[in-house]
Order: C-alpha cells, then structure tokens, then sequence
C-alpha cells in the first residue's frame, strides 16, 4: 500500500508540496524487505521512500507498528514535565495539576485511538508518562508507589484512555455525530437481521472478518464493533452523549481499580484461616498422643 502525504486539497483539486511531501510503502513485518526503495517522481522532483511519515501530527510506520508516534509522545511529554518541574514548588498543587493536565494529557491522549492493539510493552511507555505526572503533582519520589495517587486522581490508565477514545468516536457513529466515511462503517445487527430473534433487538454491531491479527484486527471497525459489544447495556443505551462519556469513565475506571469494598474482609480472612490451620494442628497432636504415634510437624 502506498501513502502519500504532503497534499493539501484546495477546492477540488490538490495542490502537492514536493518539498513537503513524503512516500511511506505500508506493509507487513514479514513483507518489509519486499517494499520498493526506488524514489517516485512528483512533479519535478523525485522523492525517495520514508520509514515513517507525519500526518496530521500523527506518525505512521511502515510496518503500522506505530512505535514512532509511542516514542514522540513519550519524548514530548517527559520534556514537557521536565520543564513544570522547575515551577512545581512555585504554584498551589491545583494550579500545578492544571498545568499537567493541559500540557502533558492532551499530547498523550493526541491520537491515542490510532494506537489500539498495540503490544503491552507500548502501553507501559505511555503509562510510564501518567505514572511520573501523578508523582510530580502530589511531590513524590521516583520509586514510590504511584496506584493510589492515579485513583486519587480519578485518572485512566493508558490501555483504558484509548479504550474510551475508540468508545466515544463509536457512539458517535452509531448516533449521526461522526464523519460519514467512519459512520457508514458501522452496521447494528438488528439492520440486517429481518427475522424476530433476540439479536435484532440488541444494540450489538456486526464485527467484521480480519485476515490479520497485526493489522486487521487493529481496524476500527474491528476493534471498536468488539469493544462496544462488550460493554454492558446500560452504558451502550445512553441517550446523551455526556451521559455515555459519564457512565463509560465509571466503567473503566473501576476495572483500572476495582472496587476496595471488601478489602477489609481480607485480613480477616487471613486470620480465620490461620486460626484453622492452628486447631487442626492441635487435634492432630493429641490423636497421636492418644494413639502412641510419634507426632512430626511436616517441615
């Protein structure tokens, strides 16, 4: 597949920038010693063949690995947070965590729906940004443990911040408030099921067949019909937009950090068991007393 950028469409017509504009040959892994290196000729200039290429602020690899655009982002953001460290002592925490929020979490979140199905170590570089943010603010240390002051901060984690881009971009699809080339993508099961069964009363989608688990899983047609069938109901049958959002960042927030309502009954439960564990031990020494046995604690 051959992408072309650098084209800026005036009226309907295009006008190429060759000094700007940049080729990308797209291909599998396996297939990359197979792209043609030989530069294409636009308009009086010739332009060689790029491993990478920018548009529109996003970085696209030859490959669709998007591992450019993780480093980027990564890049950008620590810098960013480099430069606020010098003023984090200067402002109230709230002003400080505005700052973070603004600067840092809009270029991390920037394109972030481009970035699903990536492999989990991708993920841990971005997390990597929200975990030095959340220990910047609160005036932490390097190592210190950063689960709690992402929960007091009512902030996602990486995988769930995509998650909840690509969920929002499919709810405005199936509701008429996305472009038409994403929503004329998205088919409802009950729009091609004409008989009366139970799925043509649901608000499932119809997942398409991929032929790669690499690249075509990771299409947004795929990977968000799965994500929204997966979601319950009550979120899916949101009337509103803000309520979805609402509803859909309770849900992923408490599968980044689920529920302690029970973590009290887990000492407890502990205890109980030792408890056990030491009256059986007990009525073992006394049978073999009783049975003239020689009692050994296994070791």
């Amino acid at each position: 597949m051959l992408y072309v950028s650098g084209c800026a469409p005036t009226g309907y017509s295009s006008i190429v920038n060759t000094s700007k504009t940049e080729i990308l040959w797209c291909a599998t892994s396996r297939r990359q010693h197979q792209i043609p290196t030989i530069a294409v000729r636009v308009g009086a200039d010739t332009v060689a063949p790029t491993t990478s290429v920018r548009d529109p602020g996003i970085y696209i690899n030859s490959n669709l690995s998007m591992r450019t655009q993780v480093t980027r982002t990564v890049a950008g953001c620590f810098a960013v947070l480099r430069q606020l460290r010098t003023i984090c002592r200067s402002v109230p925490v709230p002003v400080f965590q505005s700052l973070v929020v603004s600067l840092v979490l809009t270029k991390l979140d920037y394109g972030n729906a481009t970035i699903t199905g990536l492999p989990a170590y991708q993920y841990r570089r971005l997390q990597s940004v929200l975990n030095a943010a959340a220990r910047l603010i609160n005036r932490r240390r390097r190592f210190d443990h950063v689960t709690s002051l992402l929960r007091e901060l009512h902030w996602l984690k990486s995988s769930e911040r995509v998650a909840y881009k690509l969920a929002v971009t499919f709810y405005r699809c199936l509701h008429g408030l996305a472009p038409s080339y994403l929503a004329q993508s998205v088919r409802r099961v009950a729009e091609l099921d004409r008989r009366r069964l139970r799925s043509s009363s649901s608000d499932d989608v119809i997942i398409p067949t991929t032929r790669l688990v690499t690249v075509g899983d990771r299409a947004f047609t795929a990977v968000g019909s799965r994500l929204w069938n997966s979601l319950p109901p009550d979120i899916r049958s949101a009337q509103t937009l803000p309520v979805f959002c609402n509803c859909l960042k309770t849900y992923l927030f408490s599968i980044c950090f689920p529920s302690q309502l029970y973590s009290h009954i887990t000492p407890l439960i502990s205890y109980s068991v030792l408890a056990v564990l030491v009256i059986l031990g007990t009525l073992n020494m006394i049978l073999c007393k009783k049975c003239n046995v020689i009692y050994r604690p296994a070791s």
